[in-house]
Formats: C-alpha cells, sequence, structure tokens
C-alpha cells in the first residue's frame, strides 16, 4: 500500500479507543476487531492490504507464541494508533489495565511488501514474537527492535476517499476477484490431472467377459498338459499339443513351474485368481466411478465458489495416509475443527465407526447423502462450524437447487442398522439453501 493510503486509514482508525481481540485468521491475515471497526491486515508479502469484509469464514486456528503472546499483550486494551513519520508502518499501542498492574505493549505491522511483518514489543521496545523471522534481519525475542531502512521517497501527497468504509470494503473486493480467479484456475486444473488419472484406470480396468474367456483358456491349457504328462520331457518349457477340439495349441509353462505337472497346478492357479477377479472387478470399477463422481462434485462446487476460503476448504492439508490406503473420505477444517464427508457407501460406515461419541454426525433429512462428521474433542461447536457443516453435507450430497433439511446429532444418539443405515435421535435441523 502507499504511504498516503495508510496515512489516511491510519487517520479513520484513530477514531478506535478500545481494541477488544486481534488475531491470525490464515497465515499472513490479522483480524482485529475494535470498538468502532472490525479490519483485516493482510501482511501478505505479494501484496499488502488493509479491508473490510463481512463474508469471512475462518478454516484456520493457531496457536503459535506470536498468537499467544498476541491475545495475551493486545486483547481487551486500551490503544493509540499511529504511523511512522518515515516509513509504512503502522504502531498500535496496547494499554492493559488491571486491578494490581498496568502492562503495555505494541503491535507493529510493517506494510513494506516482502519485508511485511508484525511484531511484537514490550514496554521498553524489546521483541516478544514476530510473525516472522528471516535472515536478512537481526529480529530476536527479548533484543530492542532493529528498525528497517527507510525508503528514499514516499508517497505523500493529499489523498482521502470520500468514504472510507466504502473504500475498504472495495480493496477487498477487488483482491477478492483476483484470488477467486488464480485459485479457481489452479484448482481446476489439479481436479482435472485428477479425474483424468481415474478415467485412465477405469479404462485400463478389464471387462469380466475377457477375464473370464482367459481363466478358461487357462484351465484348458492346465488339462492339456495334464492330459498329456507321459509324452511331455520334464525340462521342455514350451509344448505343442493338439487341443481337445482337434487344433494345435502352443503352452507356454509359467517359468515358476518345476515341470510339466506343477505347471499345470500354476495354470490352474491362474484360471482360478481370473475368475475371482472377473467376479469383484464390478466392485473395483464402482470405486474408481464413485470417486470420480466426488471430484465432479468437487469441481462444481470449485466452479460455484464466491470466496476465496470456500475453494481453500475444500483443498485442506491431508491427513497422513494409512496403511498406504486412500481413505474413502475427505477431511477438511473449519475454525480449526476436522470436518469428514464420506464420498461412498464405504466411506460413511468407515466415518461412523470412527467418530466419538462426542462428535457431531450430520445428515440430509429422508434422503440419500453423504454422512458429515465434525470431531469436537468434547469442545462446544460454535455456531458457524455448525452451519458451513451443514453446507458441506447439502453439497456433496446433491446438485439440484433448493431448500434442503439437514438433522444433527452427536455420534451417540445413532444407531447403525445396516452399513451406512442408521436410526438416530435427540436431533436438531437446520435449512440450507443449494
Amino acid at each position: 500500500m502507499r504511504y498516503r493510503e495508510l496515512r489516511a486509514i491510519v487517520e479513520y482508525l484513530q477514531r478506535n479507543r478500545f481494541l477488544h481481540t486481534i488475531q491470525r485468521v490464515d497465515d499472513n491475515l490479522l483480524l482485529a476487531h475494535f470498538d468502532r471497526d472490525r479490519l483485516f491486515f493482510d501482511l501478505n508479502r505479494s501484496k499488502n492490504l488493509i479491508y473490510k469484509r463481512d463474508d469471512f469464514l475462518a478454516t484456520k486456528r493457531y496457536n503459535a507464541p506470536f498468537d499467544k503472546l498476541l491475545a495475551k499483550r493486545c486483547n481487551k486494551s486500551q490503544i493509540e494508533i499511529e504511523l511512522d513519520p518515515h516509513d509504512r508502518i503502522i504502531r498500535i499501542h496496547c494499554t492493559q489495565e488491571g486491578a494490581y498492574k498496568r502492562q503495555e505493549s505494541t503491535l507493529v505491522l510493517e506494510f513494506t511488501g516482502r519485508l511485511a511483518n508484525a511484531i511484537l514489543l514490550d514496554e521498553k521496545g524489546q521483541v516478544l514474537a514476530a510473525l516472522h523471522y528471516d535472515f536478512h534481519r537481526d529480529l530476536h525475542p527479548g533484543a530492542p527492535l532493529v528498525p528497517l531502512n527507510p525508503p528514499p521517497q514516499l508517497d505523500r501527497s493529499p489523498w482521502a476517499p470520500e468514504d472510507m468504509e466504502a473504500y475498504l470494503y472495495d480493496l477487498y473486493e477487488q483482491e477478492r476477484r483476483k484470488r477467486l480467479s488464480i485459485l479457481k484456475t489452479s484448482k481446476l486444473l489439479q481436479l482435472a490431472k485428477q479425474k483424468e488419472r481415474l478415467q485412465e484406470r477405469l479404462a485400463e480396468l478389464q471387462r469380466e467377459e475377457e477375464l473370464l474367456a482367459q481363466a478358461r483358456e487357462q484351465e484348458e491349457q492346465a488339462q492339456l498338459l495334464l492330459a498329456n504328462l507321459h509324452r511331455i520331457p520334464p525340462y521342455e518349457r514350451v509344448v505343442q499339443l493338439e487341443g481337445f477340439d482337434g487344433e494345435q495349441v502352443c503352452i507356454q509353462l509359467p517359468k515358476e513351474a518345476k515341470n510339466p505337472a506343477h505347471g499345470a497346478d500354476l495354470l490352474f492357479q491362474r484360471a482360478r485368481k481370473l475368475r475371482q477377479k472377473a467376479e469383484h472387478i464390478h466392485i473395483q470399477r464402482e470405486h474408481l466411478q464413485e470417486k470420480l463422481a466426488f471430484l465432479k462434485r468437487k469441481e462444481r462446487l470449485v466452479q460455484e465458489a464466491t470466496r476465496p476460503e470456500a475453494i481453500e476448504l475444500l483443498f485442506a492439508k491431508r491427513e497422513p495416509r494409512q496403511s498406504g490406503r486412500e481413505p474413502n473420505y475427505e477431511r477438511y477444517l473449519i475454525d480449526g475443527f476436522p470436518v469428514y464427508v464420506g464420498k461412498n457407501k464405504r466411506g460413511n460406515v468407515e466415518l461412523l465407526k470412527r467418530a466419538k461419541a462426542s462428535d457431531f454426525w450430520f445428515h440430509l433429512k429422508g434422503l440419500p447423502s453423504a454422512h458429515v462428521i465434525v470431531a469436537t474433542d468434547k469442545k462446544n461447536l460454535p455456531r458457524h462450524v455448525l452451519e458451513e457443516a451443514a453446507r458441506l453435507c447439502v453439497r456433496f450430497s446433491v446438485d439440484q437447487p433448493g431448500e434442503y433439511l439437514v438433522d444433527y446429532t452427536q455420534r451417540r444418539n445413532v444407531r447403525i442398522q445396516d452399513g451406512a443405515n442408521v436410526t438416530y435421535v435427540n436431533y436438531k435441523s437446520l435449512r440450507v439453501k443449494r
């Protein structure tokens, strides 16, 4: 941001006298609740911004030393806000007064491009914690803050928007459109590659008829070997025999065969495996088709998204795989709460089995639906987490627009009947628009 923009924003913010809370809500994003304003300080090093928005969905929680000290030293404090006269740096002086002591801190917000940072200082100006510790700067807890070299030139020209609040909302709107476009392009490309791999695996699956034909061929060769054992030398690896239909048949013995009789046994084993594969290949095909359908639904959600966070939610960091097997459910994070969505019937069953009694379970009322589990760790579930989990349940279950009721209750109130079919009691419902 330009110096003149920061100057105008600081003058606007100086009407605030109290800071209720300030917290990190994304890797480089701080959300501050003042007595008169609610602002986001974006310290992303590619572009620093200050803006307002009303549609933010928190998907992460932070508990690093910086975050703990930020809450401890700045929340519920009297404040004074000033702009550095020589650089694009905002200082928020925080004073907390208790019955027995007074504590002063300063939050330094450096809107300095690739060097952007948030640094918390004590009353002596010594560093308590920082958002970033970089090799190019001597920044250590307990040491005085070494100021950055000021830029040779700052835009100090007179400037102020007619409506600062509208301007701050418009800053976010411009950034939202840009970030949304970039995210959609990259995530849709990622999903297209995943779909392509699944479609290739589907195309590679053999048909049941082909597998059964191969099994019959292996069985016939094994029977021919057994019928002609007296005519085949023990050391022979390739034999030419007359088939049961009078046609000549060339049989290649398996490499591991010790003799023709052992080769016949191995061919019978291959035939049995081929028949078993033919019997169960439809399960593998259905499994791949279910995965493909889930990806297509996810693709549609990305296309429909109006907020960057709605897309980032769908691509949260995955849990480590257990036993190298890809789970039949997806894991997301909503304000720090793990949320699990079943991809198919198997995934729904797995979620029902792994959920704890205090976790919350979601399902469409009266309709086939993905099962959704919110892991609570025995904590109270905020209303916005309930609502977002219900929306995920609808979006991953139906494609038709309309209003749907989502039932939810704790897992202890859900009884498994057969597979993913359940009965449940003590539930509440949320109305969700698709």
